[in-house]
């Protein structure tokens, strides 16, 4: 009986061993959007323990698509570009943050609600994918963030 609880034990860690690689992601979260927002911006803070590899692709349940961008200044108006994919140097951490490289989670199919959570699936080259949980927090005030709401490419 010992035996079958250990390697029932050995099971239920396989899910948290598969996303223990060298690619970890934390703080995943959004900001709450209201029904006339069709799209929405995901944060994360991606620590990298091993050799140089590259996100490639993101998906979320909450929305059609999601697109990897960054924002820079171009004079004095800020310009988002979208990402084919985001460098993750070996040993380092890159943050997606508000007003640099983010997600745009683009042709919400429901509004973001304060508290509410979703599954987020990062593709990486080497790393293969990476589960995450976004977590929904309360809405910036209008002018805080410069990209919550449509944007022109």
């Amino acid at each position: 009986m010992r035996t079958l609880n250990l390697a029932l034990a050995a099971l239920l860690l396989l899910p948290t061993l598969a996303n223990a690689g060298p690619l970890e992601v934390r703080d995943a979260y959004a900001h709450a959007t209201s029904t006339a927002q069709p799209v929405g911006a995901g944060f994360a803070t991606l620590v990298n323990s091993g050799g140089a590899d590259r996100l490639v692709g993101v998906s979320c349940t909450c929305s059609q698509s999601v697109e990897m961008h960054s924002m820079s200044m171009d004079g004095s108006v800020m310009k988002m570009r979208k990402l084919d994919a985001v460098d993750i140097p070996a040993k380092a951490t890159v943050t997606l943050e508000p007003g640099a490289m983010h997600l745009m989670l683009i042709g919400l199919k429901a509004p973001l609600a304060e508290g509410q959570t979703v599954p987020l699936e990062l593709r990486f080259d080497k790393a293969g994918s990476v589960s995450a949980v976004l977590s929904v927090r309360a809405r910036v005030p209008a002018g805080h963030e410069g990209h919550e709401h449509m944007h022109k490419h």
